[in-house]
């Protein structure tokens, strides 16, 4: 239950979800599935990465069992050098025996200490493949799992779910087996020992079964609660760092501060309702272990005043019973972490079963080096199939045009971009470059000559010439700073304090907007791709900054076929062609003049924004 700040009165979790409006997702519901139970079919999914590590795996499960036999010596040990030798003063005997039982512990720390190195190494190398695996498959979903997926839930997935399988697989796991042998193997040595006192200790055992029953209740909806709960926090987390311009600019710290308190508080009662019903277990455990050994004390020792049963066998059995109840105690808490991991492997693989909606085919061929003829043919889009964005959409660019896409907003401009990289699949139609159907050809071939320079450029942590070279790492320092001289970059680059290999800070931070657009371009054109799309690239740059990109844009553009979305102008009006779109279909085409001309939608988007952004530029 969460308490927020306004009442002390505490709300469910849905409640809280109902009131912050959270938005669905297939990761988030997810999260919010409190009640169901975890499938234990996700179990198999690991048998491919153990598979590969079984020669370490089966090694350290014969040193577990190694380990396992040698401690359940030392009570028999104990047991045997007071009957025969302590009783009788056998100093000698007691000597050897003593020896003997060194030997048995030493054997045992080789044992348990080769048998965590090699299972805590096949288990690092496991995540490492699962953590490779999550990687590869992110990168490979498709971008409609990331326009509805909160980025700290996958991170938290990626993280910290990954921690928590990493002590399972390490020593969790081979830990449990050996408890289990442990148990089995007292069992027959108490068994073999004195039968009736066996069976009179056993009579606990239904206690055990009533306590882990109720545990089992409670506890996978306590640590499925704690693993959404901090899903939450990250997600918030994530989108509060990211828009933090945003929310100091509107003032919104203290109204973000009480919200993520009442996320925090919600993520801290589970944690600890977690905590509370781990911890009640082994008390429970040592109040029943407690009484089974009174209960073997008593009629042990009426036992041994009988003669029936020797004193060292009542201490080697006494001894036994703590070790019965150590594997259950183990197991308790063993069992908790399991059923963390269990939890944590249920959404881990939930990513990796995540379907990847853009595939190739498995026929599908590299798109051979290309002129740029793209065409359109009967186009039907829309990211709900049924609230269409596209309806039929009908267009012919010729290879070397560079055409010029308008249109108000929603009226599909982006999507045509997203379409023509295949981000997306359309419903139906085609769509074709050089006669080739973009659904036949791999997605590699074809994005290694579509180049994208988006309205907010993107760059990563390295130098700016590793950003430049970013679609093309075999490129020369030469070719970049030629790249970047092209499109008018290296004069502004070179006055940076460390030239090119001035380090990007997270997301090129450290630089302007106007910077960072002219290095995308640089790393566009280095890429040489041969169709080219500018996405309002120069829509957040400065009137100063866009003279410059307007020379290097003539040539960028030339020889290649180019798309261009803008609202200047000053990027629009040498185009070879301009299409307005609106509601998704083409409704004028035409040069700048001709369609000035024609008095239609075009002059009417000239004449409420394009004139004033041209005469913003030659002021």
């Amino acid at each position: 239950m969460i308490k927020t700040r306004a009442s002390d009165k505490a709300v469910s979790y849905a409640d809280y979800k109902r009131s912050h409006n959270w938005i669905e997702n297939s990761l988030a519901h997810s999260d919010e599935e409190e009640g169901s139970n975890f499938d234990w079919k996700l179990v198999r999914m690991f048998f491919p990465y153990i598979g590969k590590y079984k020669t370490p795996a089966i090694w350290s499960m014969v040193l577990m069992l190694v380990y396992t036999i040698l401690n359940l010596l030392n009570p028999w040990l104990i047991g045997l050098a007071i009957d025969n030798y302590i009783i009788h003063s056998d100093l000698v005997g007691l000597g050897i025996l003593s020896v003997i039982f060194l030997v048995v512990n030493i054997a045992m720390w080789q044992a348990q200490y080769w048998q965590v190195w090699s299972m805590s190494w096949a288990g690092q190398q496991i995540l490492f493949l699962l953590s490779a695996d999550m990687f590869t498959h992110l990168q490979r979903l498709s971008l409609s799992f990331y326009d509805h997926t909160q980025i700290g839930r996958v991170m938290s997935r990626l993280q910290s779910d990954i921690d928590v399988l990493e002590a399972m697989l390490s020593s969790g796991l081979l830990s449990m087996l050996g408890s289990v042998i442990a148990l089995v193997g007292i069992i027959i040595l108490m068994l073999v020992m004195s039968p009736l006192l066996a069976l009179l200790t056993f009579v606990v055992l239904p206690i055990m079964f009533i306590i882990a029953a109720f545990w089992q209740k409670h506890a996978q909806m306590s640590f499925r609660r704690t693993r959404a709960s901090i899903s939450l926090v990250n997600s918030t987390l994530q989108e509060n760092i990211s828009g933090m311009r945003v929310i100091q600019s509107l003032v919104r710290e203290d109204r973000n501060r009480a919200e993520f308190d009442d996320l925090n508080a919600y993520n801290r009662d589970t944690n600890l309702e977690s905590s509370r019903i781990a911890a009640l277990v082994l008390p429970l455990v040592e109040v029943v272990a407690a009484l089974a050994i009174c209960l073997a004390v008593i009629y042990g020792g009426y036992l041994v005043s009988k003669g029936q049963l020797l004193i060292g066998t009542l201490v080697a059995f006494v001894l036994y019973i703590n070790r019965f109840f150590d594997p259950i105690r183990d197991l308790s808490q063993q069992y908790t972490q399991l059923q963390r991991a269990g939890v944590a492997a249920e959404r881990i693989f939930q990513i990796l079963n995540m379907k990847v909606e853009i595939k190739d085919k498995p026929d599908a061929q590299d798109l051979p080096e290309i002129k740029g003829d793209v065409r359109f043919k009967d186009v039907v889009f829309g990211y709900n199939p049924a609230h269409p964005v596209l309806r039929g959409l009908n267009w012919d660019i010729k290879a070397g045009q560079t055409v010029a896409i308008v249109g108000p907003t929603g009226a599909g401009k982006s999507t045509i971009i997203s379409l023509l990289t295949r981000f997306y699949d359309i419903q139906s139609g085609s769509i074709t470059i050089d006669g080739y159907d973009l659904r036949d050809v791999t997605q590699k071939s074809l994005r290694r000559q579509v180049g994208v320079v988006p309205q907010e450029p993107f760059l990563f942590t390295g130098s700016i010439a590793d950003n430049i070279r970013y679609g093309r790492l075999e490129a020369t320092d030469e070719e970049v700073m030629e790249a970047a001289k092209i499109v008018g970059a290296h004069d502004l680059i070179i006055q940076l304090p460390d030239g090119y290999n001035t380090p990007i800070r997270e997301r090129g931070r450290n630089l302007s907007m106007g910077q960072r657009q002219l290095i995308s371009f640089a790393r566009a054109l280095l890429a040489d791709p041969h169709i080219l799309i500018l996405d309002e690239a120069t829509a957040n740059i400065d009137t100063f900054t866009e003279a410059i990109v307007q020379m290097g844009l003539k040539k960028l553009l030339h020889g290649r076929t180019a798309f261009v979305i803008a609202h200047r102008l000053s990027t629009i009006k040498d185009a070879d062609s301009i299409v307005v779109l609106q509601a998704g279909q083409i409704v004028e085409q035409g040069t700048h003049s001709e369609l000035l001309q024609r008095e239609g939608e075009y002059a009417s988007l000239y004449a409420m924004g394009f004139r004033h952004t041209a005469a913003a530029a030659s002021a």
